[in-house]
This record gives C-alpha cells, structure tokens and sequence, in this order.
C-alpha cells in the first residue's frame, strides 16, 4: 500500500514544486524575484490596472490606486473592476499599501511613486512587498534607456502574465497585438507621414511627449512623425515656438473627460498667438484620446488604428 501512494505523493510534490518555480523578471534593470505566485496584488493607474483585467487578475487584486482623483472611468471599466476597492484616489501612502497586505505593488515612476519620494521599492520591501515597475517609467532613474517603441507594452504585459502563471493568455494577447499592428503598418506603409504633435491640456508650455514616452511609438505605429520626437524625456514639457515651428499637420488631444475635454483644448490651440498658424490648428485636424490611450497598456492598440484613420483620410 506504501509503495502505491508513495508516487502519488511524489508526483504531487513535483507538481507543486513547478508550479511555484522560481521566477525573474526584469524590472528597470534589476532582477526582479518571486519563489511563488503573487496572491495580493495592489495596482495604481487605470493603464496598468487595464494590464491586470487583460490577463484575468481580478481575483487577486486586492485594491487600486489613482483612480477617480484624475479619471472618469468606462461602463467596461467599471464591470471588469467589480468590488475592488479603490485605496487612494492618487498617490497611495505607505500607511494606505501595508494595511491592504498586498505582496505586489505594480506602479511606475510618477505612476503612483515619486523618485527619493515616500512609496518607493526601497520603502515598501522591508514590508515584504516587491514593486513591479513600469516600463516606461524607467528612464526617470535610467537615461540610458532605447528610445520607446510598442515593446514597452508587449514587455510589460509578458512578464506580469509570467509572474502571475498566466504566460499562455499573455503570449496570445500579445501576438493578436502584433497581429493588429501589422495590419495597420500595411495599410498605411505608401502613405505620406504627417507631422503629429501630441498635447496634454492647455498650459504657458506645452506639456507632451518624448522619444521615451509610448505615444512616440504609436504615432509611429500609425504611420505618423512625432514633432516632438527629439525631446530626450518620456513626459516632458517643451516651447509652443517651437512646436509651431515644426508646423504639425495633425494633433492628438488628451481627453480627460472633465468639461469639454479634448474640444477644450482645440480651442486653446485656435486662440493661441502661434499654434493658430499651423497646418493642424487651422485644417482642424485632431483627435481625442483618454489618458489610458496614451499610456503603456491594452487600449494603446485600438487608440493606434483609431490615429491611423484620422490621420489618414485614404484610410476612410
């Protein structure tokens, strides 16, 4: 009988032993190292949260951060979310993360931390709670980073789909991704490239984005030229003279879906001394896009075809 339940019991062990094999991933350069899977997520920004929902997380995720202080959320959104409690409408404290015990906090700088700030890896390991962070936040501590391209979002996704034991569904998200992207590549590859220039509210100096930042690579993606290309950041500010020296032919508006939003903006833009004299103020070419569009997550990829048609009316 022993010897019987003997290579059961082994098999099991073995299985278990798998199961829970060690794991690391890269996390802005470091290795970042789990021995199990994460069982109390904590996750800040809808971006990355969207992530989260793609891979079917909902179970572990035991509280959001930085939602509803910035953010109107989708009905999709809101469904997919269910009960998770919200922990903080902006930046979580330390206090607010270790009451909820998570063993996973995903963040990013100046995604829900703060370089030398209080949440940081650093403050939150003697917790016992690693960060995951994102990748395209990384440049803030590294400027030895490439500039950013569509793998900001396929990286992120496949090693939280590694961490989490669901590497399978993160692979076919990604690949179906790919599959978009190149379908719209293809349409758009003998179409002329408008100048793009991406904007982020109205201010005294116009705040967007830089060649690290992953509007650059959708511009790219849809088959655009990001004016603001060279600007050596991921978000950063820059010089309305000159964004309007590059003339930009085509706009894409930050819609933050608070007032007017995008429309609010454009009307800025027409009023302005000297955005009113490009090509894309005065042909009122432009488009709106929510925050979670423009930052590394699943709705980058329906954001780029929606670019690509409204930048290219051959498209229509």
């Amino acid at each position: 009988m022993m010897n019987r339940i003997w290579p059961v019991a082994l098999a099991v062990s073995l299985a278990g032993s798998v199961a829970y094999a060690e794991v690391t991933v890269d996390n802005c350069g470091e290795p970042l190292v789990f021995d199990a899977v994460p069982e109390r997520l904590v996750v800040h920004d809808v971006n990355m949260t969207d992530m989260a929902f793609a891979l079917g997380l909902q179970d572990k995720i035991v509280g959001l951060t930085g939602i509803s202080g910035w953010y109107k959320t989708s009905p999709e959104f809101d469904k997919l979310r269910g009960d998770i409690p919200e922990l903080a409408p902006k930046y979580p404290t330390v206090e607010t993360l270790v009451a909820a015990e998570p063993d996973l906090f995903i963040a990013g700088w100046y995604y829900g931390m703060k370089p030398g700030g209080e949440v940081t890896p650093d403050t939150l390991a003697p917790f016992d709670i690693k960060t995951m962070i994102l990748t395209e936040s990384c440049v803030h501590l590294d400027k030895d980073r490439p500039h950013a391209s569509m793998d900001l979002l396929f990286d992120d996704v496949l090693r939280l789909g590694r961490v989490m034991q669901v590497a399978d569904k993160a692979e076919a998200l990604v690949a179906s991704w790919k599959d978009q992207l190149a379908a719209i590549e293809a349409a758009t590859s003998d179409l002329r490239k408008p100048r793009v220039f991406l904007l982020d509210g109205p201010a005294d100096a116009p705040f967007t984005a830089g060649k690290f930042a992953i509007p650059d690579a959708m511009i790219s993606a849809a088959g655009g030229e990001n004016v603001t290309h060279d600007l050596d950041t991921s978000w950063g500010r820059t010089s309305w003279e000159v964004v309007a020296a590059a003339n930009p032919e085509f706009l894409i508006l930050l819609d933050y879906q608070t007032g007017n939003g995008a429309a609010d903006t454009f009307r800025f833009l027409q009023d302005h001394p000297v955005m009113a004299h490009t090509d894309a103020v005065k042909n009122e070419r432009w488009i709106g896009l929510r925050y979670e569009e423009l930052t590394p997550g699943p709705a980058n990829i329906d954001a780029i075809a929606k670019m690509a048609m409204a930048m290219h009316p051959a498209l229509n």
